[in-house]
């Protein structure tokens, strides 16, 4: 199965990699990937108040974990971005914060798409947040087909069709 309109969520994790690498390859000559980078919500949450003991201490740590993130996501995006001009294909990036089904959903509502694809959850064992896509949010809001591509971590990385 070929698409000509990809949504991509991914945040470069290896299982968002592996996302990725089944979108390049189902992407039609010629397609277009939109890339979907969502900062989850929780990420406020980092910022504490047990240590950032007055106002001034605690915007300038909320900056500086606002500013990582930023340099992340640039530097992510760039390789992905590459990656799509290598292969021929438009590519642009979008950046939501919230929770990750909601603006999965939001954002393939507002957009022409002909498949939708995203990692699976890390398996158990392997270290890492967890993005916590809610997958009854997705079932019931996408109106188009979701491709969930399994964590390599899952095959001990044996998983070379996607490619």
């Amino acid at each position: 199965m070929k698409a000509r309109r990809i949504l991509l969520a991914s945040h470069g994790t290896p299982g968002a990699k592996a996302a990725e690498a089944a979108a390049f390859g189902l992407c039609e000559p010629g397609g277009r990937i939109r890339h979907l980078v969502v900062v989850p919500d929780f990420w406020k949450g980092m910022l504490g108040d047990d240590w950032l003991n007055n106002a001034a201490v605690h915007v300038r740590f909320g900056r500086y974990v606002e500013g990582q993130l930023e340099r992340e996501i640039v530097a992510h995006a760039e390789t992905v971005a590459a990656e799509a001009k290598r292969r021929g294909l438009d590519y642009d990036c979008e950046l939501k914060f919230g929770k990750p089904a909601d603006c999965l959903v939001a954002v393939a509502r507002h957009g022409e798409f002909d498949l939708v694809v995203i990692g699976s959850p890390r398996p158990k064992g392997v270290e890492g947040l967890r993005s916590r896509m809610d997958p009854e949010t997705l079932a019931k809001g996408l109106t188009v087909p979701l491709l969930t591509v399994p964590h390599p971590g899952r095959d001990g990385g044996r998983r070379k069709d996607m490619e």
